[in-house]
């Protein structure tokens, strides 16, 4: 990844806003949130105009589901998972500079405003669709609020968006003996208007302005390029629904604008909101339409195509607001080798977390374990691991031998310094270097490299203590041991600077152990590579600086995820119908079946769902075109050029709209991943497989 060239004034950061029906779990932590704020608190360090802005999204489905379930409003709702999670950040440490919400007066009115500038320019374009409707309680149904039988898999109980069993995305209308979630009734077609912005009318915009980030993630520009090769376009920006903000058109009475359209908006509002309480009002129109401003997006790998296409087509249709600089997505967390799941219990919640722990084991973890471009996994374990052997025994270990020392044989004085020798110009050194170092990568959004880069210089100092053996000059040569005590400190005071943005609790308690005024969170970050501590200077209590964890402090927490895992996979075995040996088939039969090996020449997903792929390959001479269900395991990018085993004599079948003239052979796990069978040596397209 290359580092910006372009100089800015000021940088904006947002994190994704998230939804207001439940807690804050850990995969929130690692996906949208703690990176963020370890980049706002280095910037801030640097002395650099950055804010930071975020809020609870609080419109949409979901919010109305959860609603229903409780048999409250979505308001309260909405309030109650605000405010808990608000609090649970602040608790963790993820210092925004405003936190708002889409409920509120400005919001609501901002997003009005920019759907009338869209609307005044004739951006949106407008149609009359089918809907399902439930008459008895005169409402349209939005896709969650309709049930039915999935049409791939013959699960009973899909929603209309996705089946919850096999994970394919559907639509209302693909599924069989479709119900109302509300009344149980069978609903009805029902026209309804609705505005749509032509994506595809932005598409040669945004292709450029993508092309011209190349310093972004790969992952995140593969997905968007994936989008754009396939063609963009029109999306609904209103849907017919009670919860969310008014669509402010006269003929558009009862419909709300999509909450895929609003939520980002939560951004600027919240921008407003923020500069007002800065006795301020127009200040949001600095970091939001001067080119000079920096805006960045931490988000979830789910939320790359609303951000890299959707969002800043809107931006650029309205024309007034700066666009991203950059979108540094993170991949998915797991927890202990399993997919996260709410509904079942399967996660750790940031809440219950922090009553038994203190957060910054936790973020040192999260942010040395970031599924930057990879999902990666939480485990108790190793959560320990990296507390015990890494907090406690390399940085807490080095400050608390340094200060104990001191205070025993130097009365909790900083010594004098004499001449150096090369272990000390050494250890010098590699504190001057450290800020750059790890400045560098955060700069670039590489976390996992800055906080390693980080712990090095833990280890580096506690070399330097073992490798100059104080406990020996202090009476043999005791100017050799208190310059070696004097680098220490030193050494002590640029580890609190360096650890503020990744341990902010912890780094505050070093300060406050060497006896400095003021707090770690206003220290100039290139400082951290100056021997600033004056000999003389009164130290101040010195005391455990991280604890161990013992096993039996985790212990229960892995129980728990053992038994909710159990009755997952018992659930979900007892959901599989009883496998039937199939009747036997002759060799004449299996000779029927013409088993090929073909080269992919062109791969891109189907529009509107998460598990198609339209493959173009070629067998032997001919080149067909079929449609495979792996989206979920192969990347379109990874699929070009690789050989793959089809069967080449299957009757065409029409799939979403496409005609797929063959099948391509994967073989299924127990959790359900496929994995393509393919020769295990290169072979002509077109080969026969006896």
């Amino acid at each position: 990844m290359k580092k910006e060239e372009k100089e800015y004034k000021r940088i904006l950061v947002t994190s994704a806003l998230p939804y207001a029906n439940g807690p804050i779990h850990l995969g929130h932590l690692a996906g949208a949130y703690l990176l963020a704020d370890i980049y706002v608190r280095y910037q801030r360090m640097k002395k650099r105009d950055v804010l930071y802005i975020c809020g609870s999204d609080e419109h949409g489905v979901p919010i109305t589901i959860a609603a229903g379930k409780k048999g409250v409003t979505p308001q309260e709702i909405v309030n109650e998972f605000h405010f808990r999670n608000k609090v649970a950040f602040e608790k963790f440490g993820i210092s925004f500079d405003y936190y708002g919400r889409t409920s509120s007066k400005v919001h609501h009115q901002t997003s009005q405003e920019i759907f009338l500038n869209l609307h005044a320019k004739g951006i949106f374009s407008k149609r009359v669709e089918k809907q399902l409707y439930d008459e008895k309680i005169d409402m349209f149904l939005p896709d969650r609020y309709v049930k039915g039988t999935c049409p791939v898999c013959g699960y009973a109980e899909a929603y209309g968006d996705q089946c919850e069993k096999c994970g394919s995305s559907l639509s209302p209308a693909e599924l069989i003996e479709p119900k109302s979630v509300l009344t149980g009734d069978v609903p009805v077609y029902k026209e309804t208007m609705h505005w749509f912005l032509p994506l595809g009318r932005f598409q040669q915009r945004i292709e450029k302005w993508i092309e011209s980030k190349p310093h972004w993630k790969t992952n995140v520009l593969g997905q968007v390029r994936s989008w754009l090769k396939e063609g963009l376009s029109d999306r609904a920006v209103t849907r017919d629904l009670s919860w969310g903000v008014a669509v402010p058109l006269e003929e558009a009475k009862g419909k709300v604008l999509y909450v895929w359209f609003d939520a980002p908006i939560g951004y600027i509002s919240a921008t407003k909101e923020w500069a007002q309480e800065k006795n301020d009002p127009d200040l949001w129109k600095t970091y939001w339409q001067r080119q000079d401003t920096r805006l960045v997006h931490f988000i979830g790998k789910d939320n790359i195509v609303f951000h890299c296409i959707m969002f800043p087509a809107m931006l650029m249709a309205h024309g007034d607001y700066v666009l991203p600089d950059n979108v540094p997505a993170n991949e998915f967390l797991n927890l202990e080798g399993n997919k996260l799941s709410t509904s079942k219990n399967y996660a750790v919640w940031l809440e219950d977390y922090l009553e038994r722990f203190p957060p910054d084991p936790l973020r040192y973890y999260l942010a040395n374990n970031a599924p930057e471009t990879k999902d990666a996994d939480f485990t108790w374990q190793e959560f320990q691991q990296r507390n015990n052997s890494e907090l406690a025994d390399i940085i807490g270990n080095f400050i608390n031998r340094t200060l104990t020392f001191v205070d025993k044989r130097y009365h909790g004085l900083v010594p004098e310094y004499g001449e150096y020798d090369d272990l000390d110009k050494t250890m010098l050194d590699v504190l001057k270097k450290a800020p750059k170092k790890i400045g560098l990568y955060f700069e670039q959004f590489e976390f996992r490299k800055g906080i390693n880069a980080f712990m090095d210089v833990g280890r580096m100092s506690n070399k330097y203590f073992n490798d100059q053996e104080p406990w020996t000059t202090v009476t043999k040569q005791p100017g050799k041991c208190a310059t070696t005590l004097n680098i220490c400190l030193q050494a002590c005071r640029s580890l609190a600077i360096l650890m503020g943005p990744i341990l902010p609790f912890s780094a505050e308690k070093v300060w406050r152990m060497l006896g400095l005024d003021g707090v770690v969170a206003r220290q100039l970050w290139d400082d951290a590579g100056s021997p600033a501590l004056k000999p003389g200077h009164k130290l101040g209590q010195a005391d455990i600086l991280f604890k161990k964890i013992e096993d039996s402090d985790i212990e229960p927490e892995i129980e728990r995820l053992k038994k909710i895992a159990a009755e997952m996979m018992e659930r979900k075995n007892s959901e599989k119908p009883v496998v039937q040996t199939k009747p036997k088939i002759s060799f004449d039969d299996f000779g029927k079946i013409e088993l090929r090996v073909a080269t992919v020449l062109e791969a891109g997903r189907v529009e509107k769902t998460d598990k198609l792929l339209q493959l173009r390959i070629r067998i032997g001479d001919e080149t067909r075109q079929i449609v495979a269900g792996i989206a979920a395991w192969y990347s379109p990018e990874n699929l070009v050029g690789k050989k793959i085993t089809v069967i080449a004599n299957l009757e065409p079948a029409t799939i979403r709209g496409i005609e797929s003239n063959g099948m391509l052979l994967a073989a299924e796990d127990e959790s359900g991943q496929l994995s393509l069978i393919v020769p295990d040596r290169d072979v002509a397209s077109g080969a026969k497989i006896r």
